[in-house]
């Protein structure tokens, strides 16, 4: 059987460069930020961005899933390393402020292939990490009873979006203030019964297949 060569060491950080100033250009400028701003960032030729990414599609959904693969991350750390189930939902969801989840969701909403086998498998990594720490805050009554995953999520990407128009990033000073306001409300016991029901991460999912 033929072996397929290994990637080069200095290819596997060309692309990881590219990945990351891509990353970076998308919250900046949005998502149709022209690529060879994206190399020049980079420190990259043009050549070798389009090599690792002949479509402006691939490279949207490497960003996608590098992201997801980070947030997971640090939801498996926060659930690692705190002792207070509480705490460890308060540092994950500051810490996917810190990942800029919430800039990026509203740029990457088309031009790359939701179910690609990679995301779709990262996404369910990601949404069994946050699952545990909600399921663990819960049953600690540390967390209110009333929320779900969902409801987390949704407010993560609300407060962590960057105002229309704005086109600069001085707003991140208001996030984790704003986040913690968020926090202190989904600490039990709750202090107000909430409208509706908690949403679920199915209902993101519906949501997102309606606006698609």
């Amino acid at each position: 059987m033929r072996r397929v060569p290994r990637p080069r060491a200095d290819a596997l950080r060309n692309r990881e460069r590219i990945v990351t100033a891509a990353r970076e250009m998308f919250v900046e400028f949005g998502a149709q930020v022209p690529l060879d701003e994206i190399a020049r960032r980079a420190g990259v030729g043009n050549a070798t961005l389009y090599r690792n990414f002949p479509e402006r599609g691939d490279l949207v959904r490497e960003v996608v899933n590098s992201l997801m693969a980070r947030v997971t991350e640090r939801a498996l750390e926060a659930g690692a390393e705190e002792a207070d189930t509480f705490a460890a939902l308060r540092r994950f969801t500051h810490a996917a402020a810190d990942e800029r989840i919430g800039a990026l969701c509203p740029m990457l909403d088309g031009g790359f292939d939701k179910d690609h086998p990679d995301l779709r498998a990262e996404r369910e990594r990601l949404e069994e990490a946050v699952q545990g720490l909600v399921d663990r805050a819960q049953a600690a009554g540390r967390l209110r009873a009333d929320v779900g995953v969902g409801d987390l999520m949704v407010a993560v990407s609300q407060l962590t979006r960057p105002l229309p128009g704005t086109g600069c990033l001085n707003m991140d000073r208001f996030v984790h203030r704003h986040l913690q306001v968020f926090l202190d409300g989904l600490e039990a016991p709750a202090r107000s019964e909430l409208p509706g029901a908690a949403a679920t991460l199915e209902d993101l999912r519906s949501d997102a297949r309606c606006s698609s």
